[in-house]
């Protein structure tokens, strides 16, 4: 529930500020999260919730600006970029190649995992550890470049 306190907070601010990205932005996070809650699904809106919310509209909004930016049409992709933008302020910090490698590392001395036949395991782990923090592409790059070397 901290993330629909925090879209309430800067949708007033966005509001007096007369930003009309911001508003855009915010009202369809406030959207998202009530399609959440009234979907019937009987999940819980935790943070974790919270989290793959936000990461699938920032994916939307990457997919769409790619598109409209391979098509030339800039009118389009630059709403886009200025939603991503401000969708990306309510996700937590991602981790650099660094922090997640020695995440990574520290899961595979932990569940003792020695080849790719571990990478389930490992996957399964570092996604809880890092969610929202790291793509799921980047974290199973990393898993299969530390398992095979």
């Amino acid at each position: 529930m901290q993330l629909e306190q925090k879209v309430m907070a800067a949708l007033k601010q966005a509001m007096k500020d007369k930003d009309q990205a911001a508003l855009r932005t915010l009202r369809a996070i406030k959207s998202a999260i009530l399609l959440f809650q009234t979907s019937g699904s009987g999940e819980t809106f935790d943070d974790a919730a919270e989290i793959k919310l936000l990461q699938k509209m920032v994916k939307q909004r990457k997919e769409s600006a790619g598109i409209f930016r391979e098509q030339n049409r800039d009118d389009l992709a630059i709403p886009e970029e200025e939603e991503l933008a401000i969708l990306e302020t309510f996700l937590p910090k991602p981790l650099d190649e660094a922090e997640l490698k020695a995440i990574i590392e520290g899961i595979i001395t932990q569940t003792g995992a020695s080849s790719m036949k571990d990478m389930g395991k490992v996957m399964g782990i570092a996604n809880q550890q890092v969610a929202g923090r790291a793509e799921g592409k980047t974290i199973s790059d990393m898993v299969k470049q530390l398992l095979a070397g």
